[in-house]
């Protein structure tokens, strides 16, 4: 049976990949379905871009427009509502707090928290990537896992983007992405994507730096190579509801990716 894991690095842009050129990168591109050109929603900011993402709306339509949760006026189901209806199993692993507000009490299996804020974001990365390694090892796979990865994002704050300092995140990373995927069982598709990227040290215009992410889909069975329409964020949801099996939900706006 189908399971999706999906790899979320904040703040990573396309063209980083590119520089950094990290070995687990070039295996993306030769085993993946891919695009360097996904565009995120406008504002390009962190909690307004990840509802997007789980909920496939623009951020008009969720309300979420800062770093700041408000409850929905008029609420569209997220993806692991969806999924939870539908008998799925989902778990999360996050270090930045305001992520738990993407779903509803009663939809998520599990949930992994470690404060970034307070532990360190690099540090608190890589404390997480041993406990999403532990329950692969385990065998305790759940039906869909978002792995969130917070320090490139902070690196890009305190560094900018582009910097050494921010490659090194990036690299860093990958390296974590890296680590999970190898524990993954062949029935499983592994997303790797991001949530925005950034200029100098800031994020949430609408410049193309700030705006394009990349995304990669791979599973035995997807046929590799570059998509050839500019995908949006909002079709991820859709995407993962495919791969399992599931309808997607009728207000979502996006579109399976596969």
């Amino acid at each position: 049976m189908t399971k999706v894991m999906l790899a979320l690095i904040d703040g990573m842009r396309p063209d980083s990949l590119t520089a950094v050129n990290h070995p687990f990168y070039r295996e993306l591109l030769e085993t993946s379905r891919y695009s360097l050109r996904m565009q995120t929603v406008m504002p390009s900011v962190t909690l307004p871009c990840h509802m997007s993402l789980f909920h496939s709306v623009n951020p008009e339509r969720h309300g979420i427009l800062t770093n700041t949760y408000v409850p929905q006026v008029r609420p569209v189901n997220g993806l692991c509502e969806v999924l939870g209806t539908a008998g799925k199993n989902c778990a999360f692993f996050y270090s930045w707090e305001p992520l738990r507000d993407l779903t509803r009490p009663l939809s998520l299996a599990r949930a992994d928290f470690i404060s970034g804020r307070r532990k360190g974001y690099a540090d608190a990365d890589r404390a997480m990537t041993e406990r999403v390694v532990s329950m692969l090892e385990a065998g305790e796979i759940p039906d869909f896992t978002f792995f969130y990865i917070s320090w490139v994002d902070e690196a890009g704050h305190k560094y900018g983007w582009m910097t050494d300092e921010y490659l090194q995140a990036v690299k860093d990373s990958l390296g974590y992405v890296q680590r999970a995927a190898a524990l993954l069982p062949e029935d499983c598709c592994l997303i790797v994507t991001a949530d925005h990227g950034g200029h100098e040290r800031s994020h949430g215009k609408d410049f193309p730096e700030d705006m394009t992410i990349p995304v990669f889909i791979r599973q035995n069975g997807i046929a590799p190579g570059e998509i050839a329409e500019v995908p949006s964020i909002l079709d991820l949801a859709p995407t993962v509801v495919s791969l399992l099996g599931v309808p997607a939900d009728p207000d979502w706006e996006g579109r399976s990716l596969l």
